[in-house]
């Protein structure tokens, strides 16, 4: 029993300091699984009504869905587990939270202070294990320094470049009396605030608008960062594009940042890109990169990259600028405010519309290649054809979508149109498989009114399997579609291309049956095969008012294309497995 509980605001135990902290700071979702050590925060959630807990299966899941809820909502994700495995559990789902700044608070039991270092039951180095896949981790040893510990730790979530946060908190120091601190931080959130009135700033904006004036073959290259800065960040970009009529393209993580239905975007670049994203990067005589950060999938091989082109880069995190290339004009900052200044220098420039004109003329012609084009199979179902009839069933609904990782989350990314920010959920940098089905379910617990689609692949989706329950317990209604190879696809594909067919360990042999494994579950589910019923069933998939599994089986030895190869550049690309696209 807790002799502190319920005796007033004045007296409150750590661990119901802590929770009246998070909703002060407008925290009313918290994704969890309970443990011995982190019982006393359990038993302060059993009496407050303002905090929905979503119990999951597996620790990983709850940070995957923290993530789903954060990226979609533009608020942290808060995530609670016991000591030991608990947080050992968790790390995946920090790695992949700030491999793609996404802000999550990881919340962990710890065994009592007088235990640490004695080897107790479920005990473990928190800080030590999570201090390289965290922006900041921290253990609370006093209960006056809960409040405070506590805000800090979620404004850090959001603060600069977004990602994970952890708070160890020790067992005695939930149970023990905690004083009502005042503290400064707690209403402190969001990006740090850019000065605009910096000399050094104004100089970088001028510098970058007239070298967008004087462009002949510029490209605007958006990233992750577009989406974390928010909507008003995206239109500000959106509307630049536009006044300049240039061409836009878009990283894995930036999806949804630019509509996708502007005739001025010419597709995602990178490995798995389009053939005129990419060699419109090689050709460009200027990259405006805003909120992206150059990464290896991007650039393919750093001697070729963008090799006639000056660079401008616009970023938050000034780790980023200058890392992995430099940059002729940078800008550090919120990209929301930085954007409004350049459009406002551009627009006095008054740049004829048509003085792209030949530039447009030379990427029509590498569009005219049409390099995402496929030839709908009467006998089979093609990955590409699942993805072309889930967009079609998509349009209109302003759906949520996440993947797993692999060959469904290039061909998702490929065919799946997206017009507005926030709606394409997926594992970037970390590239962690089991990351689509929980993230689904965070997104539909924030937005329960959505239609949420998880597109998956069926080695992916194994890795947090258990998860359904999660949802059908707290009642989120999400879709899977199964991408089902019976291959770790990727895997194979690299195996074919690159390993000279040697196929090691990347077939699955024992596969489950998904649909009666769905029902299990209690979720209704479904199998279809034939090319003649998969649009009646994606119908009947995404109108169920419940949970429901679509095992869609699809022509297993399909290869993902365009492809620009590891150590390759922009101007060499596979079209085929026979067909290649190389330009001086």
């Amino acid at each position: 029993m807790n002799p502190t509980a319920n005796t007033g605001p004045d007296r409150l135990d750590g661990a119901q300091r802590m929770l009246q902290t998070l909703i002060d700071l407008g925290v009313d979702t918290i994704f969890g699984y309970p443990g011995g050590a982190v019982l006393p925060l359990y038993d302060a959630l059993y009496s407050e009504p303002r905090i929905r807990h979503i119990l999951v299966r597996h620790e990983q899941g709850a940070v995957h869905a923290a993530e789903g809820y954060a990226r979609s909502t533009g608020k942290p994700g808060v995530v609670l587990v016991t000591s030991g495995p608990g947080m050992a559990n968790t790390t995946s789902g920090l790695l992949d939270a700030l491999c793609d700044s996404i802000p999550v608070l990881c919340i962990s039991g710890q065994v009592a202070t007088t235990a640490i270092g004695t080897d107790a039951f479920q005990e473990c180095d928190a800080v030590g294990i999570s201090r390289p896949v965290t922006k900041w981790n921290v253990q609370i040893r006093r209960g006056e320094d809960i409040a405070a510990v506590t805000a800090k730790a979620y404004r850090m979530t959001t603060q600069g470049r977004p990602g994970p946060v952890l708070i160890d908190f020790p067992k005695d120091v939930q149970i023990a009396e905690a004083p009502a601190l005042a503290t400064e931080e707690a209403s402190e959130s969001g990006p740090a605030a850019t000065d605009l009135g910096n000399p050094a700033t104004e100089a970088a904006v001028k510098r970058a608008a007239g070298l967008i004036a004087n462009a002949k073959r510029p490209v605007f290259y958006g990233g992750g960062g577009l989406i974390n800065s928010g909507l008003d960040a995206c239109e500000t970009f959106t509307s630049l594009v536009q006044d300049l009529n240039a061409p836009c393209t878009l990283t894995l993580m930036g999806l949804g940042a630019f509509p996708a239905d502007d005739p001025r975007f010419i597709g995602m670049l990178g490995m798995h890109g389009t053939l005129e994203a990419n060699l419109a990067m090689h050709h460009a005589d200027l990259i405006i990169c805003v909120g992206a950060r150059f990464d290896d999938r991007i650039t393919g091989r750093l001697s070729d990259f963008c090799p006639h082109a000056a660079k401008i880069h616009i970023d938050i995190d000034p780790a980023s600028i200058n890392k992995v290339v430099r940059a002729d004009v940078a800008m550090v900052g919120d990209c929301y405010p930085l954007l409004r200044a350049l459009r406002k220098e551009v627009a006095a420039m008054d740049l004829a519309q048509d003085r792209l004109q030949a530039w447009w003329g030379r990427i029509g012609v590498w569009r005219a290649r049409d390099c995402l084009a496929v030839t709908p199979s009467d006998t089979h179902i093609l990955p590409q054809q699942l993805l072309q009839r889930l967009n079609a069933a998509l349009q209109g609904r302003d759906a949520i979508v996440t993947t797993d990782v692999g060959q469904h989350q290039m061909w998702a990314a490929q065919y799946l149109r997206f017009s507005r920010p926030n709606r394409w959920l997926t594992s970037g940098g970390a590239g962690t498989m089991g990351y689509g089905l929980p993230a689904a379910i965070g997104a539909q617990v924030a937005h329960p009114d959505k239609l949420v689609v998880c597109v998956s692949g069926d080695a992916s989706v194994l890795m947090n399997i258990q998860e359904m329950a999660t949802a059908v317990q707290h009642r989120t209604p999400v879709k899977v579609v199964l991408c089902n190879n019976r291959h770790m696809g990727m895997v194979r594909q690299w195996q074919e291309l690159i390993h000279d067919g040697r196929y090691s360990h990347s077939y699955n042999d024992s596969m489950p049956d998904f649909v009666a494994l769905a029902k299990a579950f209690g979720w209704q589910a479904e199998r279809v095969e034939d090319p003649a019923g998969l649009e009646s069933a994606l119908a009947r998939c995404l109108a169920s008012d419940g949970p429901y599994f679509l095992d869609v089986a699809v022509l297993a030895q399909e290869n993902c294309f365009p492809m620009m190869p590891a150590g390759y550049g922009h101007q060499q690309v596979m079209l085929s497995e026979d067909t290649w696209y190389v330009e001086e």
